[in-house]
């Protein structure tokens, strides 16, 4: 079964960064990818990246390129998704999800993927 636990959200000035942490199983990151995607108030679910330990290939939102980057800690089996000079834009429920294989030009889509956590919030406000 997986089991998927965002933590990490929280409020942070424009410019500030976070680190959120995707807490899962070694089985989970051994047999899937796990992508990263964020809802705001109103508006559809957005793909953020994607990683597979497959490969280590990943995947970024051209809207998050060059300010967030996603990452695997084998031995603790997270995924981290570390997020640098936040804009308000970036306000939003952050989910991480599950899918079975490597990312694919399919993971941007969420109902590619099976499996999801919680969700955890980040407000980026001054």
């Amino acid at each position: 079964q997986v089991h998927l636990v965002e933590s990490g959200g929280d409020l942070v000035q424009p410019g500030g960064s976070l680190r959120l942490s995707c807490a899962t199983s070694r089985s989970t990151l051994g047999l899937h990818s796990i992508a990263w995607f964020r809802q705001a108030p109103g508006k559809e679910r957005e793909a953020v990246s994607c990683i597979s330990s497959f490969d280590e290939a990943t995947y970024y939102a051209e809207s998050v390129k060059g300010r967030f980057t996603s990452s695997i800690d084998n031995f603790r089996n997270v995924v981290y998704l570390q997020m640098n000079t936040l804009k308000p834009e970036d306000t939003a429920v952050y989910f991480c999800a599950a899918e079975a294989g490597k990312c694919w030009s399919g993971s941007t889509d969420a109902t590619n993927f099976d499996y999801w956590g919680q969700g955890t919030q980040v407000t980026v406000s001054s």
